[in-house]
C-alpha cells in the first residue's frame, strides 16, 4: 500500500476508535471507522453464510447503495476482502476493479465513487462480512491506516458474532442450563485460549462461532477440541 500525502492520524486515534467500538452501544459501528481516517462514508455488512447478506450500518444513503450493489451482484471489493481475508484497496475506483468485479465496478463508477477500501470481518474460520470505507475523490490510505483499520475490523468481527450468538440464544430460550456451562466447554475454552494466546472470553467466542457456522452443538465441538481432532486458530 502506498503512503498518503500528509500526516497519518495521531497514534491514539485508533485507540479512541477501538474504545468506542468496544463500548459499542446501539447499532452505529460505522462512525468510529469513518472518523478515524476522515473518510466521508463507511458501511458494514454481513455476507454469505452463516449470517446471511445484509447491511448492518451505513453512514450515508450512498453507503447503503454501495452495499446494496455488492450484495445484489454477489461481487465487489467487500466480497473479495472476505474471500481473501485481506484488505482490498481501490484507491481510484474509476480505474481499479474492472477485471476482478466488472459488474460492481461499472455500477460503482456510475455513482461517481472515487475510492473504496474493504476490510474482511471474520473470527477464526468463521467468515462474517466486511467493512467498506469510501470517498468521492481518489484517495490512498497509508500502511498505518490499513493496519489500524484491520485491527478495528477484528473488534467489529467479534461484536457482530457475539450479537448473532446472543440472538440465537434468545430465540432458543435461556441457555443457563445449556451446553455453554458444561465441563467440556470450559476445558476446551482453556485449550483454545492457551493455543492462541488469547483471553478466555475470546476463546469461548471462537469455540461458539465455529459451532454456529458448522451447525453443531458447542459441546460436541468442545469434545473434538479436547480430543485434538479439531484445532481452532485465529
Amino acid at each position: 500500500m502506498s503512503s498518503t500525502v500528509g500526516d497519518d492520524p495521531p497514534r491514539d486515534a485508533f485507540s479512541i476508535a477501538a474504545a468506542a467500538l468496544i463500548a459499542g452501544e446501539g447499532d452505529d459501528l460505522c462512525s468510529p471507522l469513518r472518523a478515524v481516517v476522515s473518510m466521508p462514508g463507511a458501511v458494514i455488512s454481513t455476507l454469505g453464510s452463516p449470517m446471511g447478506s445484509e447491511t448492518v450500518c451505513a453512514s450515508t444513503r450512498l453507503g447503503a447503495r454501495i452495499d446494496e450493489i455488492q450484495i445484489d451482484l454477489g461481487e465487489g471489493p467487500s466480497w473479495e476482502a472476505l474471500r481473501t481475508r485481506r484488505p482490498v484497496a481501490a484507491s481510484d475506483i474509476q480505474v481499479d476493479g474492472g477485471v476482478l468485479w466488472p459488474g460492481a465496478w461499472a455500477a460503482l463508477r456510475e455513482l461517481d465513487v472515487g475510492s473504496l477500501y474493504a476490510f474482511p470481518l471474520f473470527v477464526g474460520a468463521v467468515g462474517i462480512g466486511s467493512i467498506a470505507l469510501y470517498s468521492m475523490a481518489a484517495r490512498e490510505l497509508s500502511d498505518a491506516d490499513i493496519a489500524g483499520l484491520s485491527t478495528l475490523a477484528g473488534i467489529v468481527s467479534r461484536t457482530l458474532l457475539r450479537r448473532a450468538l446472543s440472538r440465537l440464544e434468545a430465540a432458543d430460550g435461556d441457555a443457563e442450563n445449556g451446553p455453554y456451562s458444561r465441563r467440556e466447554v470450559h476445558q476446551a475454552t482453556g485449550m483454545v485460549a492457551a493455543r492462541n494466546g488469547i483471553g478466555v472470553d475470546d476463546a469461548l467466542l471462537l469455540l461458539r462461532g465455529h459451532a454456529y457456522a458448522a451447525g453443531r452443538p458447542v459441546r460436541d465441538v468442545a469434545v473434538d477440541v479436547i480430543a485434538r481432532r479439531l484445532d481452532l486458530n485465529l
